[in-house]
């Protein structure tokens, strides 16, 4: 069994935190394969149900801890003590403070980098499971960071994050037969807009071969014509 789990904060006034984009896409694999409807267990908010991939159909449980951000480890290790599972057998959905905007990146273990909710997992849970992180942009002063991470995505943000979201419920798969790297890189794919090939050149402008007379096909002017006639006389 594979526990996909979301950080965030519970309650509608975060809801649409930059600091709960994990509990968005957990809740957007949910939706996307079917899973069960959510219930209240482990100190968080669960469902369950199947992952089809290239290794077969496996099961796995999504959870949301209802502990707030800063405790979230108490909620997976009561999971891995139900469940008889280590650290391997968890993936962890987080917020990236320090990747841009809409990227993801894929690791197994490391340091916690600042993020409360992964220094408790770390305590709780050892530091051997699997991240996805999900960067929400750094706002370019420190001294807006805390509100940046606990603001709401703008509408400007939706146009990355909507079919972020999407793509990382249709590539879930591949977490459960292990190959993290290629989820992280078909979503890349996915979303990486076409190169727009080199337009073909115009055709040069056709434009009409000036007339050069010689000097025998200049025509005469009025006044030669005139003095014709006269000598004519």
């Amino acid at each position: 069994m594979i526990v996909l789990a979301g950080l965030g904060n519970p309650g509608d006034q975060y809801a649409r935190h930059r600091h709960n984009v994990g509990f968005m896409a957990v809740d957007a694999i949910a939706d996307a394969h079917g899973f069960s409807a959510p219930r209240e267990k482990f100190q968080g908010t669960v469902r369950e149900g199947f992952l089809a991939g290239p290794a077969g159909r496996e099961k796995a449980l999504i959870i949301k801890p209802l502990t707030f951000m800063n405790e979230s480890g108490q909620s997976l290790r009561a999971v891995a003590d139900f469940f008889k599972l280590s650290g391997e057998d968890f993936v962890v959905f987080y917020d990236e403070l320090d990747l841009a905007a809409g990227k993801l990146r894929a690791k197994t273990g490391g340091g916690a980098a600042g993020h409360n909710g992964i220094r408790s997992i770390d305590s709780h849970l050892g530091n051997d499971f699997r991240r996805i992180r999900i960067g929400i942009g750094h706002p370019g002063d420190k001294s807006k960071v805390t509100g940046h991470v606990l603001g709401n995505f703008s509408k400007a943000d939706h146009d990355w994050l909507d079919p972020l979201l999407n793509e990382i419920a249709n590539a879930a798969p591949y977490l459960a037969s292990g190959d993290d790297q290629r989820f992280v890189s078909t979503i890349a794919q996915k979303l990486t807009p076409p190169r727009n090939e080199k337009p073909a050149k115009a055709p040069p402008e056709k434009t009409q071969p000036k007339t050069v007379h010689s000097k025998e096909e200049a025509p005469e002017s009025p006044f030669a014509d005139a003095l014709r006639k006269l000598l004519g006389r």
